[in-house]
């Protein structure tokens, strides 16, 4: 690693600050003790995963990673959904089925389907991640698939707008044919 004296020797009869020299010279010494910053996705699945964890722990009793079922996840959801912003209307609500409701209700918020669909892909990439087993995975269990459709569609019912399922987008290449004389070099 390059001793601070280099850095500002590197700064010294240029236009760089001292304090920019040396931080570029850290950076390119290639300092090991701050890792680059994780991403959005890495963050929010780190945070999600430490949410998760602080669920389980103030369980009565607390209930430890390796006894976590589909039922703990299933109960994590519901108690996410005190702290939701999405109003979804009852059945009896006058605003049932309605887009755009002109006032207000006393229906419930709750968190939106997509932010559940979401949180559930980055814990089960989490759990795998901390050293989970596939099979054993709790987020990847049919009952969260399940209950995750009924979310979707009740809110979209509430809203009166179907869910349309994405196409996927197809290839308009033929097998014979080659795309680019560049290859896809996998991670």
């Amino acid at each position: 690693m390059m001793s601070i004296n280099k850095g500002k020797e590197i700064a010294q009869g240029s236009s760089i600050p001292a304090t920019v020299a040396v931080a570029a010279a850290i950076v390119v010494g290639g300092d090991q003790r701050n890792p680059p910053p994780l991403s959005r996705y890495e963050s929010q699945k780190r945070r999600d995963w430490n949410t998760f964890g602080q669920y389980l722990r103030n369980q009565r009793p607390p209930v430890a990673l390796s006894q976590c079922n589909a039922n703990h996840v299933l109960e994590f959801l519901r108690y996410l959904d005190q702290f939701g912003k999405t109003k979804v209307h009852l059945q009896g609500c006058v605003f049932f089925g309605q887009p755009e409701p002109p006032g207000p209700c006393t229906c419930p918020l709750r968190q939106a389907w997509g932010s559940l669909d979401a949180l559930i892909g980055r814990l089960r990439a989490a759990y795998e991640e901390n050293g989970g087993l596939p099979e054993t995975n709790p987020f990847a269990s049919g009952s969260i698939r399940i209950y995750l459709r009924e979310v979707r569609d009740s809110q979209a019912k509430a809203r009166g707008i179907p869910y349309k399922k994405k196409k996927k987008k197809r290839n308009p290449l033929k097998a014979n044919e080659v795309s680019s004389s560049f290859p896809i070099q996998q991670p």
